[in-house]
């Protein structure tokens, strides 16, 4: 590996941005559920700022991204940091590019006083689970993740309006 250097996504980005999230989706099987566009990335990532995307680089090659956000520990009472995908490209692993991907985010979180760096890892994925264990991740086995969306989180989230609302 090369020295590794990162740099933050730009709004010139997008196009790549949303290159990277089919690469990992397509790896994960999952492609056929990816609904995210250019338009919907530049208005969440660039314009709400509810997420922020950083590149690995390899001279000036983007060969890994890892997108991510700040949560909220209420047992901490402090920000942790979120890893919603990290990607490095099949070509370039096993070269390095993962763990400075995730060495990076750490730096970040101790220097905006995060808690904690967290993420979620697929259970078939057992190079990934080898790599994260090889790092000293402990995985959250008395936690069962659970999802409300599409249909039934509109359906959901129309009942609120309709029986009250927060003051």
């Amino acid at each position: 590996m090369q020295a590794v250097t990162f740099r933050y996504a730009t709004q010139a980005d997008i196009p790549l941005i949303l290159q990277f999230i089919r690469e990992l989706a397509d790896y994960e099987k999952m492609l056929n559920e990816v609904v995210a566009t250019e338009a919907l990335l530049q208005e969440w990532i660039f314009v709400q700022k509810k997420a922020e995307v950083i590149f690995a680089m390899e001279g000036n090659t983007e060969v890994g991204f890892a997108l991510f956000f700040h949560n909220f520990s209420t047992f901490l009472g402090r920000a942790g940091i979120y890893l919603e995908d990290l990607y490095v490209r099949p070509e370039y692993r096993g070269k390095g590019y993962g763990k400075a991907l995730l060495t990076k985010l750490a730096q970040l979180a101790v220097e905006r006083g995060c808690g904690r760096l967290e993420w979620w890892c697929l259970d078939w994925n057992k190079p990934s689970i080898d790599f994260y264990l090889s790092l000293g991740a402990e995985p959250m086995d008395q936690w069962t993740v659970y999802r409300i969306a599409g249909e039934t989180l509109q359906k959901l989230g129309g009942q609120v309006q309709t029986e009250g609302s927060l003051s």
